[in-house]
């Protein structure tokens, strides 16, 4: 099992910056509810949580306050291309340290937060909308898979 330890503390903070970055990704893909969509970021990290023990690595992922500095960025693409660019090193990293499985698990995590972040708020009578899809095929391109 791999656990923080295995990385240096600058790599560390590109592994558990990734999903917060999927998210903001998801959130400024589509305009509105980014109340409710921040909400069911926290919530897919509170849902993780209570799956503890199933892999060390993502215990100590989501035991992390999500966070990431938005606001050194000036816009939405600047956001979403710096974004994926940290989920591609985030993967890197992992494919370097982690087992198969617990790159499985991260890339399933990211893609749970990011479609249960996309579904949060209804757009044009959508649940999840073109734009906000999108944003997640370009999530899942990064991670390198489809997570399934």
């Amino acid at each position: 099992m791999t656990t923080q330890d295995a990385f240096s503390p600058e790599e560390w903070k590109v592994v558990l910056e990734g999903p917060p970055a999927a998210g903001l990704i998801v959130i400024t893909a589509a305009h509105g509810g980014t109340f409710r969509e921040t909400i069911a970021m926290s919530k897919a990290y509170a849902e993780a949580r209570a799956e503890h023990g199933e892999s060390e690595l993502l215990d100590e992922l989501v035991s992390a306050k999500p966070k990431v500095d938005h606001t050194r960025y000036h816009s939405a693409e600047e956001l979403r291309d710096s974004g994926l660019g940290h989920l591609r090193d985030a993967m890197t990293l992992l494919e370097s340290k982690a087992t198969a499985e617990e790159r499985d698990d991260y890339r399933r995590f990211v893609l749970t937060l990011a479609s249960k972040v996309a579904a949060a708020h209804r757009e044009h009578g959508q649940s999840v909308s073109p734009a906000e899809e999108q944003a997640i095929q370009q999530i899942t391109a990064a991670l390198g898979g489809t997570g399934s």
